[in-house]
């Protein structure tokens, strides 16, 4: 389903980020321990989104990354806007992006007037228990994830081109 320019489409999209191979733990290694490692990595949902979108659901990550920031807010006005659109991107039954939790049919309108940083989190939990369950450990023997994997250790096995190189540009430019 296509969604509106500046939605929930673009959250968490760090293209102009560049990762660094050179962490204690690489990144996949990293991404394998925990699902909340990889959430908390911008290239890991990232991937992670990729895979879900195979899957045709990615609405289940959006969700969660909307619930996510929706808790950090702290203005009133904002609250509601952004409860509105949560409700109505994903657990309105009319929603472009439905999400399948128990519980929804709960939650009206009404409760939109007056939001709490908490106001999703039972149905947060279910969509994170469903992927970290589910989904998470598919994506773990996907190619997408293992193709990623095989190219860090690739880069990993290769000797430091860029250490040299900032040392030779060092040693030209004093």
């Amino acid at each position: 389903m296509m969604m509106p320019c500046g939605s929930f489409q673009d959250i968490h999209d760090s293209d102009g980020c560049s990762s660094s191979s050179h962490q204690s733990l690489k990144s996949t290694a990293k991404w394998a321990t925990s699902l909340e490692n990889l959430l908390e990595d911008p290239e890991g949902v990232k991937r992670f989104r990729e895979f879900l979108k195979k899957e045709f659901s990615e609405e289940n990550v959006l969700f969660w990354l909307a619930c996510e920031d929706f808790k950090k807010l702290q203005d009133k006005k904002q609250m509601q806007e952004k409860a509105k659109e949560i409700y109505m991107t994903f657990l309105s039954n009319k929603a472009s992006s439905q999400v399948n939790v128990e519980g929804q049919s709960r939650l009206n309108e009404k409760i939109l007037e007056e939001p709490h940083p908490l106001m999703f989190q039972k149905l947060q939990d279910q969509i994170f228990n469903l992927m970290k369950y589910d989904s998470y450990s598919r994506f773990l023997k996907s190619d997408l994830f293992l193709k990623h994997k095989r190219t860090e250790e690739e880069e990993e096995d290769q000797p430091d081109a860029q250490t040299s190189a900032k040392r030779a540009s060092r040693i030209y430019n004093t």
